[in-house]
C-alpha cells in the first residue's frame, strides 16, 4: 500500500547507479523559504523555454489550493525536489511542480517524486494521471522521465489547450498499481 499523503515516507525501494536513496519524501508547504527558492527556478526554467502564454507552472498561491498536495524530497534536511498532485475530478489527478535541484539531477529524485506522487493518486483511487510540460528540446529528460514510467502522449485535458509548445501525458491506473 503506498504511504499515506499526510505521513513522511522514504522512497520506494530503489536502488540507482551506484546508491539507495535515503531521502525522505513528506509534505510540504510552499511558503517555505527553500521550496520558494526551489519553485522560483522552476518557474524560471519554463518561462525562459516557452512563451508566458504557454507556462502552466504556479506560483505559490497557486500551490495553497485546497485541491493540490506539494510533497519535497529532503536528504539530510536539504531540499532536493518538490512536486504536487492536483485532484482534478473524482478519479483524475494531475502532477504539477515537479522539480529536482539542478545539482541533484541524475540521481533517481525527480523518479522517486514521481512514484511517490502516482502511489498517493492510488492511494486516493484515482484511475488516471496526468501532466503536461514542454515540447521543446529543454524538456526532453522530464518527458523522457515521464515516458519511463508508462506515461503516454494524449490530448488536452481540464483547462489546457493544444499548441506546438505543450506535451500533455497521461498514466491509466489500478489499485494495484506499481511504478515502472
Amino acid at each position: 500500500m503506498p504511504p499515506s499523503a499526510s505521513s513522511p515516507s522514504a522512497p520506494p525501494d530503489r536502488t540507482w547507479p551506484g546508491r539507495i536513496l535515503p531521502g525522505l519524501i513528506s509534505p510540504d508547504d510552499p511558503r517555505a523559504a527553500d521550496i520558494r527558492e526551489l519553485l522560483g527556478r522552476h518557474i524560471d526554467f519554463a518561462y525562459s523555454h516557452s512563451g508566458a502564454e504557454h507556462v502552466h507552472a504556479l506560483n505559490i498561491d497557486g500551490l495553497l489550493d485546497p485541491a493540490i498536495a506539494l510533497f519535497s524530497y529532503r536528504e539530510g534536511g536539504q531540499l532536493l525536489a518538490v512536486g504536487a498532485l492536483k485532484q482534478l475530478e473524482p478519479g483524475h489527478a494531475e502532477i504539477k511542480s515537479m522539480h529536482t535541484a539542478q545539482a541533484a539531477r541524475g540521481h533517481g529524485i525527480g523518479r522517486a517524486m514521481l512514484d511517490h506522487l502516482i502511489g498517493i493518486a492510488v492511494e486516493r483511487g484515482c484511475t488516471r494521471v496526468s501532466l503536461e510540460t514542454g515540447a521543446i528540446p529543454a524538456f526532453a529528460p522530464a518527458r523522457a522521465l515521464y515516458a519511463s514510467a508508462g506515461f503516454l502522449s494524449c490530448g488536452p485535458f481540464g483547462d489546457y489547450v493544444e499548441s506546438p509548445f505543450n506535451t500533455f501525458m497521461t498514466l491509466t491506473l489500478n489499485r494495484t498499481h506499481t511504478p515502472a
